[in-house]
């Protein structure tokens, strides 16, 4: 069982950057599709955006040119380069392995976009 662990968040101002990492212990993490999700209070997750097993991704509209993912096999890892970041980008921010049932979810880590 893989437990995700997301670091990375903080305060930043509007059209600032952030790189946030995903961590995950254990080989099963590398064969799984992980996906990069966002929260704010008193919605439901949405998903950000995927990264496959051999690096292909995929972004929702809302970030598409602005949020970049990579992976490294070495390190078990995930990341989300964000840039040209806006007030409506902030939230926490989860990964998960796009698959059900996921991995139990990890504490996020929060964004925050704000002058």
């Amino acid at each position: 069982q893989v437990q995700p662990v997301e670091s990375g968040g903080g305060l930043v101002q509007p059209g600032g950057s952030l790189s946030l990492s995903c961590a995950g212990a254990g080989s099963f993490f590398n064969l799984n599709t992980i996906g990069w999700y966002r929260q704010v209070p008193g919605k439901e997750r949405e998903l950000v955006g995927t990264i496959d097993s051999v690096n292909r991704t995929y972004y929702v509209d809302s970030v598409k040119d602005r949020f970049t993912m990579s992976r490294s096999s070495a390190k078990n890892a995930a990341y989300l380069q964000m840039t040209g970041l806006k007030p409506e980008d902030t939230a926490v921010y989860y990964c998960n392995r796009r698959a059900d049932p996921p991995w139990p979810w990890g504490q996020g880590t929060q964004v925050t976009v704000s002058s």
